[in-house]
């Protein structure tokens, strides 16, 4: 189990939150909500936020734009995670990944497993890395998005957290793009 190394500084990595839905507006947006909560709460900056459709090529081409946006680390987009028509964020997350944090849906896949039983078979969530930003696809429900961040990301996206955690290899993410040049 991991544990926070108190000597070190906390790092506050800038965070971009996509809601993708057909129907809610930032009003009704409770997963956005919660996630904007909990981000700021542990001390990250919110850099942008918005809601698109569930299009695979605006959702893709809205995380393309924030990946290229240097004042953007990370970007959780919340919905569209699941198995209907409808649902293709994970099909335009994977459109923009350069690699793919295969780890990230099977540990969510674990934490919702103590939460909601099987059901948990019914998420895709997914992580990866592009152009040097984390990019992390949570379901569209307050809760999964509540499990997402107080089990898995509160503590990868905390400089402090031992043995290791992402912001301390975000320096390194775009190196083989520095190399090229």
């Amino acid at each position: 189990m991991g544990r926070i190394d108190e000597s070190k500084t906390f790092i506050p990595v800038k965070i971009a939150i996509l809601t993708v839905s057909d129907s809610r507006d930032l009003s009704q947006d409770r997963s956005g909500d919660t996630l904007v909560a909990r981000l700021e709460e542990a001390g990250h900056v919110l850099a942008d936020r918005t809601i698109i459709k569930d299009e695979r090529a605006e959702i893709a081409d809205q995380l393309r734009a924030w990946c290229a946006d240097e004042a953007i680390d990370v970007i959780i987009s919340t919905g569209g995670t699941g198995l209907t028509g409808r649902d293709v964020t994970v099909e335009a997350h994977r459109d923009v990944y350069e690699k793919e944090i295969e780890a990230f849906g099977t540990v969510f896949t674990m934490v919702s497993m103590q939460k909601i039983g099987t059901s948990a078979v019914q998420s895709r969530a997914t992580g990866g890395v592009s152009n040097g930003t984390y990019l992390f696809a949570l379901p569209g429900s307050p809760g999964a998005c509540k499990d997402a961040w107080d089990e898995i990301l509160k503590y990868q996206l905390d400089y402090r957290h031992m043995p290791c955690n992402f912001v301390e290899i975000m320096p390194r993410l775009d190196e083989h793009l520095k190399r090229s040049k």
